[in-house]
């Protein structure tokens, strides 16, 4: 469900035209309103300024949802299909397409904001996702923070207003770093997607790895007043946020 890594030998999935076209007609239905719901609020307790970076930004939703809180937002991606779409619905944005390996040319100590929405749940070493979040440490100012939303490993093993997993009882064993399968029912492209599942100790260990000192854990659970028609999102939370700072310089 992200937008930059896939497992398998590092492959980009996401560099498929029927993913990228039905990517672009997803905004924040159901189970993702869940994702997004709560950030404005963290994002006001723990960032000073306005230049965002969104990593991992696919067709530009997410960059397009910072730069209505009023962030001057730059979003960066390594599929180009994705990239794409991101430029013909805001053309006067800025859409970069970067690999891991040039993050560099962002800028040090540029950010006060780094939004990663689902990107790490493709990300599929240890050793990648520390090297991808020492990268993105220091493009972080002094105060910056980095708010990193995945998937919570309970999305892989219930059923959701806007997923399936029903067909894939195999990922209720999986453990970090194992494949796991989920369709989402909110797009035309049913196809399943394969994430890395990744528990929270894991997430834990990676960022102290990184340098980065972890502020705060979210997992947003849903209202029964909410209008949609949720399925487990009252009692399991889908989605993990985390804020983290920069701590080692």
């Amino acid at each position: 469900m992200s937008w930059i890594f896939f497992v398998m030998e590092f492959a980009n999935v996401y560099q498929d035209a029927q993913r990228a076209g039905a990517y672009d007609t997803l905004e924040f239905p159901g189970t993702y309103y869940l994702a997004f719901r709560d950030i404005p609020a963290i994002i006001l307790a723990h960032v000073t300024g306005k230049r965002a970076l969104d990593f991992g930004c696919g067709t530009g939703r997410s960059t397009r949802f910072l730069k209505r809180l009023g962030f001057d937002a730059v979003g960066v991606d390594i599929a180009e299909e994705m990239l794409e779409r991101a430029r013909l619905k805001d053309p006067v944005g800025e859409y970069r397409c970067v690999d891991e390996d040039g993050l560099s040319a962002l800028g040090d100590s540029a950010f006060d904001l780094i939004l990663s929405a689902f990107t790490f749940d493709n990300i599929p070493t240890s050793e990648k996702k520390v090297r991808l979040l020492d990268g993105l440490r220091n493009l972080l100012k002094p105060e910056g923070r980095i708010v990193n939303l995945v998937s919570s490993p309970d999305i892989y093993t219930h059923e959701w207003a806007s997923f399936t997993t029903r067909d894939f009882p195999e990922n209720q064993s999986a453990r970090s770093g194992d494949v796991v399968r989920i369709v989402m029912t909110d797009v035309d492209d049913r196809r399943p997607v394969e994430d890395v599942i990744w528990f929270d100790d894991a997430y834990r260990e990676n960022y102290a790895a990184a340098g980065l000192e972890l502020l705060q854990t979210c997992r947003p659970l849903a209202d029964a007043n909410e209008p949609y028609t949720w399925v487990s999102e009252t009692r399991v939370a889908p989605w993990v946020i985390y804020v983290l700072s920069g701590a080692r310089r």
